[in-house]
C-alpha cells in the first residue's frame, strides 16, 4: 500500500482519508455475524475522466477489499450504439460530403467497420478540435456539404450550440450536424430503475456538474435515497468523494454534496444552459447497454431543422429509435459489434473488463473490437493500461 501512495501528489492527506474511509467502514459494517464476510460496498462513477483517474492512480489497489468501485455509463464513446456509429459511417460514405468528427470516434466499431476504415476506403473524414472547426471546413468548401458528428454529454453539447450559431450568422447552407448527444441524469435514473446491479452510493461527473450544477443529480437522495457526491479528479479529490458517502451512509442522511466547489457551482452554467435550449430540445437516445431511453438524448430545435445532418441528407434512421419515438426505457442486451464483447454490461456496472473473454487477447487498445477499449475514457482502456486485473 506504501508503494501506491508514494505515487500519489499527497501521499500524506491521501493516508489521513484512508484512515478516515477505514474508520467509517467500521461504524457502517459493525460486527458481521460469525464466518458471513463483511460485504463490500459498491460505488459507481458515471464519468470516463473519473475511470482513468482511479484506474491511474491506483486507488482501486489501495481500497480493494472494502470498496468496490463500479464503471458506469460515463464515456459518450462507449454509450454510442451500433445503428448510430453504422449512420455515422454512412455519411462519410456519401459522395461530395465532408464528415469532421472528435479523434476518439474515428477507431470506434459499427457493424460495417469504422471512420478510420472509411478514411482508408477514400471517404473524406477529418478529425476536428472544435466544432468551430467544422464551421470553418464549410466556409472554406463551399462546394460540398459538411456534417460535424455531435457526439458527447452535457460538456460537449454547449460547443456544438455555439457553432450553430455561428453558422446561423454566417447564412451557411452547406454545414450541418448529425446529433448524437445524450443527458447523464436519465440514463443514471434508468440504470438503478432497472435494478440489475446494486450500488450504494454515486460519484457524480465532475464536468457534467460543472454545466448543469450539483442540482442535477439531486434526484439521487431525494428519489432514492442514495447518497451523491460531485468530486474532482485528483487522487484526493476522489477520496474526498468517498469519504462524504461513507459519511451520509453512517449517517442515514442521504444528500447531493459538493466537493468540487472550485468548478461546480449548485446552479451551473446558466450561459450555457440558455445557449443549449436555444437549439436543441430534450428527445429519446439509444445507448449502448441501456436501450432506448426517452428524455436522455437532444435534437434540434424545428427552427433549427436545416441544421440537421439526417434530414439534409435523408438518412435512414434508427427505425428502434425514430423522432416519434417516445416508448419506456429498456435495459437489454447491447448491441455490440461481437456478441462475445462484454462492454454493454460494463458499462451497466454488471462486469468488469477482465470478465469479459475478448479482455486483453482478441481485445487490446491496438486491436479494439469494443469502444470500451477505443475511447481514452473506457473502462476496458484504463484496466488495461494500468493493469487492474484480479
Amino acid at each position: 500500500m506504501q508503494n501506491l501512495l508514494n505515487k500519489l501528489d499527497q501521499p500524506e492527506h491521501a493516508r489521513a482519508l484512508l484512515d478516515r474511509i477505514d474508520g467509517l467502514l467500521a461504524k457502517i459494517n459493525k460486527e458481521p455475524a460469525p464466518g458471513v464476510p463483511q460485504p463490500l460496498l459498491k460505488f459507481m462513477e458515471v464519468c470516463g475522466t473519473h475511470t482513468m483517474a482511479i484506474s491511474r492512480t491506483g486507488l482501486r489497489g489501495l481500497l480493494a477489499g472494502k470498496i468496490d468501485l463500479l464503471s458506469g455509463p460515463g464515456c459518450p464513446v462507449c454509450v454510442t450504439s451500433d445503428p448510430d456509429i453504422d449512420l455515422m459511417i454512412g455519411i462519410a460514405g456519401k459522395e461530395g460530403v465532408i464528415t469532421a468528427t472528435f479523434g476518439d470516434m474515428m477507431r470506434v466499431p459499427g457493424s460495417r467497420g469504422s471512420l478510420n476504415q472509411a478514411q482508408s476506403g477514400g471517404a473524406d473524414v477529418r478529425v476536428v478540435y472544435s466544432p468551430l472547426d467544422a464551421v470553418a471546413l464549410a466556409q472554406e468548401n463551399s462546394d460540398r456539404q459538411v456534417v460535424f458528428l455531435g457526439v458527447g454529454f452535457e460538456t460537449t453539447t454547449p460547443t456544438v450550440a455555439l457553432a450553430l450559431k455561428h453558422a446561423e450568422a454566417l447564412d451557411l447552407d452547406n454545414f450541418s450536424v448529425f446529433v448524437n448527444h445524450k443527458l447523464t441524469p436519465p440514463a443514471v435514473k434508468a440504470l438503478i430503475q432497472s435494478g440489475d446491479v446494486d450500488i450504494d452510493g454515486f460519484i457524480c461527473p465532475g464536468h457534467v456538474s460543472a454545466v448543469l450544477g450539483a442540482r442535477g443529480f439531486a434526484f439521487l437522495p431525494e428519489e432514492f435515497m442514495l447518497p451523491a457526491v460531485v468530486a474532482g479528479f485528483a487522487a484526493v479529490d476522489i477520496l474526498l468523494g468517498i469519504v462524504s458517502l461513507l459519511e451520509q451512509l453512517a449517517s442515514g442522511k442521504p444528500l447531493m454534496d459538493n466537493k468540487y466547489k472550485r468548478v461546480v457551482r449548485p446552479q451551473g452554467n446558466t450561459a450555457a444552459q440558455r445557449l443549449v435550449d436555444t437549439y436543441f430540445r430534450v428527445a429519446p437516445a439509444q445507448w449502448r447497454g441501456l436501450g432506448v431511453i426517452p428524455g436522455s438524448g437532444l435534437e434540434l430545435r424545428d427552427a433549427y431543422q436545416r441544421f440537421d445532418a439526417s434530414d439534409r441528407l435523408q438518412l435512414d434512421c434508427n427505425p428502434d429509435l425514430g423522432r416519434e419515438t417516445k416508448g419506456s426505457a429498456k435495459l437489454e442486451k447491447p448491441d455490440d459489434t461481437s456478441p462475445d464483447c462484454s462492454c454493454g454490461e460494463i458499462l451497466r456496472g454488471m462486469a468488469k473488463p477482465h470478465q469479459c473473454r475478448l479482455f486483453g487477447t482478441a481485445c487490446t487498445p491496438e486491436r479494439p473490437i469494443g469502444p470500451c477499449m477505443v475511447s481514452s475514457e473506457g473502462a476496458c482502456a484504463a484496466h488495461y493500461l494500468y493493469g487492474h486485473l484480479p
